[in-house]
């Protein structure tokens, strides 16, 4: 049994397709005895080298059950897990059980009934249930009602994983493994004692085979009585959550799983809209509230406690500093020369730009910025006039005094 060699698929293989039968068997001895010259082919060699191992098929089956023995287990063992732990955390759900009170208060109020429950199939109902007015669904105006009144609840969908796995089992055909995995345990024990009439009682296998089937055959019955009591937990699940005795044996694993699963899901996806909606709301009320106001006005940016401390820090870091705009324009700035008793009288005064820094060469600086600004020392510059017509113009002046003359004469 070396499972480096073969496999479980090559095993399988051989046990459906390529043992040999009795008629098989004896027709190549008889082609054997018949040819003894011709040596078999590779098929018929093969073939009757199978046939000459005592007792093949109850050593392959044996050997199958080996490899494929903890792999059924696993299979059953897990949704049974699952299954006993997912009706664990449903008992002890409060966002299922609100979920659940919630629904029978919105019945009830719109039935105008007073009814103790309601049939396990109406949460596949809630998310198609809409009002007249804005089209929300029932399971809408649910997640409204439990984040205002329980605001501490979870979405419900992560708290039930193992329900949500056990959804997708098949649990009829996990029941047909469970028996497979007893019917190939007891058949394995017939098949041990076949090989050990072969092979001796003191072999090593035997020794091997004879723990691992004690092992198996004890586990599977563990599986067994965790199967009953996982299935009895299930229905005493159903009865409290107000099912009848009938409803309960007929109500399938898978379905019920099923139900749970898909309305949590359905749950949470309406609640993260539902949430969704709330912060978009707050958020354009703030807006509504801050809108038309000053930043300063709003409460993130208006002064804070703090702002004697504040004003008190900006006092120490100006020192008695007078900034250019504090004094007025630069063009307004008097310079005041202080000689040694002005400045012992003057301590507390404030200090000016011209006092702070050194200012040796303002003369020099001024004295550049009228020359590149202002006008300059020497004489407007005159325009030449045409030597041509200068001796007409100096007889028309002498003319003109002349005329002067004569009507100041006439006037006398």
């Amino acid at each position: 049994m070396d499972n480096s060699i073969m496999n479980k698929e090559s095993i399988e293989k051989i046990l459906n397709k390529l043992l040999p039968t009795e008629e098989e068997k004896q027709l190549i001895l008889d082609a054997q005895i018949a040819n003894p010259d011709i040596p078999l082919g590779t098929a018929e060699q093969f073939l009757l080298t199978l046939s000459s191992i005592n007792e093949l098929y109850a050593r392959l089956r044996l050997w199958l059950f080996k490899l494929e023995y903890e792999q059924l287990e696993q299979e059953v063992s897990e949704p049974l897990m699952d299954l006993k732990k997912g009706i664990e955390e449903l008992c002890v759900n409060k966002t299922f059980k609100y979920i659940l009170s919630v629904l029978l208060g919105i019945g009830n109020f719109l039935n105008g009934s007073q009814a103790r429950g309601f049939s396990l199939d109406f949460l596949t109902k809630v998310p198609e249930v809409k009002d007249t007015a804005h089209k929300h669904s029932l399971l809408h105006h649910l997640c409204v009602m439990i984040l205002e009144q329980f605001p501490g609840t979870s979405d419900l969908y992560s708290e039930i994983g193992p329900l949500t796995r056990c959804s997708r089992v098949d649990w009829d055909e996990l029941e047909k493994k469970l028996l497979k995995m007893e019917r190939d345990c007891k058949a394995s024990w017939d098949y041990l004692r076949a090989i050990v009439k072969h092979d001796g009682a003191s072999s090593e296998f035997k020794g091997k085979m004879l723990v691992f089937l004690a092992d198996a055959a004890e586990r599977i019955m563990i599986l067994q009585i965790i199967y009953k009591r996982v299935l009895n937990r299930y229905h005493k699940l159903l009865l409290f959550m107000g099912l009848p005795v009938y409803a309960a044996r007929e109500q399938k694993i898978n379905a019920f799983c099923k139900i749970i699963s898909e309305f949590a899901l359905e749950y949470r996806t309406t609640r993260d809209k539902v949430i969704q909606q709330q912060l978009k709301k707050a958020n354009q009320r703030e807006r509504n509230r801050t809108r038309g106001k000053m930043i300063n006005e709003t409460e993130n940016f208006s002064k804070s406690k703090d702002a004697k401390t504040d004003d008190a820090l900006h006092a120490v870091l100006k020192n008695g500093y007078a900034s250019c705009d504090e004094r007025g324009l630069p063009g307004q700035r008097i310079r005041r020369k202080h000689d040694a008793k002005s400045l012992g009288a003057s301590k507390g005064s404030i200090t000016t730009d011209s006092e702070m820094y050194d200012t040796g060469d303002d003369e020099l600086l001024e004295a550049c910025v009228r020359t590149a600004t202002g006008q300059t020392g020497r004489a407007p510059r005159e325009r030449r006039r045409s030597r041509s017509n200068r001796k007409s113009w100096d007889v028309l002046h002498e003319n003109l005094d002349e005329l002067r003359n004569v009507l100041v004469q006439k006037e006398r």
